[in-house]
């Protein structure tokens, strides 16, 4: 659940911050996608550090 949020707010901050520098809609969803896969990744990172520590 931490990934999918994660992305979904990464994909929402690269799609704002692209549109605050003025890009075109190709600039926008390059934002949004590279933001959400860090994001993504980021989540994925800190799902597994609470499931070690729990378990």
């Amino acid at each position: 659940m931490i990934v999918i949020a994660a992305a979904l707010i990464g994909a929402l901050l690269g799609g704002f911050n692209a549109k605050r520098r003025k890009g075109n809609a190709a600039d926008i969803a390059q934002y949004a996608a590279v933001y959400a896969i860090l994001f993504a990744v980021i989540g994925l990172i800190i799902t597994i550090v609470i499931e070690k520590i729990v378990l």
